[in-house]
């Protein structure tokens, strides 16, 4: 592969990530706080939901509740992160020499 597809590939990783991250936050954020009812705010809410909650699931069902503190989103973080950069690593590897 050439170092164009590969810068290519690893923006979109990042991108990715970076996204997903700030919906996982978002979405941390929208539990905690207790908003009147709007179309538009009940909407988001869904989305986030819907976009979130599987991922963050995953870690849910595995991982026992400390109290009334869920540290799955956290650990849900710290794996999307772990794996981008392992991902950024792999691509590295395709770079070539020279």
């Amino acid at each position: 592969m050439s170092n164009h597809t590969i810068n290519l590939i690893e923006t979109w990783v990042q991108a990715f990530t970076d996204v997903y991250t700030i919906l996982i936050i978002a979405w941390l954020i929208s539990s905690w706080v207790r908003l009147p009812y709007n179309v538009w705010i009940g909407r988001a809410r869904t989305f986030l939901d819907d976009t979130v909650s599987p991922y963050v699931g995953i870690f849910r069902r595995r991982l026992p509740m400390f109290g009334p503190l869920d540290l799955s989103p956290m650990l849900a973080l710290i794996v999307l992160q772990v794996v981008e950069r392992i991902l950024i690593s792999v691509l590295d590897g395709f770079r070539p020499a020279g």
